[in-house]
């Protein structure tokens, strides 16, 4: 089990990864290896993400989810996320970039990266931060 120690590492880890996504997002995508880079830091995003999301979950006694699909679905349930379907998509986005590479698919999901997916996962941020300052979880776990 889950302590609100753990919790607060785990949220500080997927900060320093959101920062770096942020970090290449703000550079102009003038080369390809721009694309590839932007890419790689939303893999690596996006699995602390939905591993945070469950560790909330779990934390909250509401999962035993262990895919990321089955961890959106709870998450959005218990109010985590706003925004299943675009999880969905971003689930989606990141089993092409695991799987394949094509240059036309890369840009397209860069895109996607920079509009959508980034604003979800920052907004995951900030919802699980002013949860653990304002120890909503906690109160509610102990009540």
């Amino acid at each position: 089990m889950y302590n609100k120690i753990k919790i607060e590492e785990k949220l500080a880890n997927y900060k320093k990864a959101l920062d770096r996504l942020e970090e290449i997002l703000q550079v102009s995508p003038d080369h390809s290896y721009i694309y590839d880079a932007a890419i790689q830091r939303f893999e690596f995003t996006y699995e602390l993400a939905w591993k945070l999301m469950k560790t909330i979950l779990e934390y909250k006694g509401l999962s035993e989810a262990r895919t990321p699909r089955d961890t959106f679905k709870e998450a959005f349930q218990a109010g985590v996320i706003n925004d299943g379907e675009g999880w969905i998509q971003m689930l989606t986005d990141r089993n092409i970039t695991s799987h394949t590479y094509n240059e036309e698919d890369a840009l397209e999901i860069y895109t996607r990266i920079k509009e959508q997916h980034y604003g979800l996962l920052k907004k995951l941020f900030k919802t699980i931060s002013e949860e653990i300052k304002d120890d909503v979880w906690y109160k509610q776990k102990n009540s």
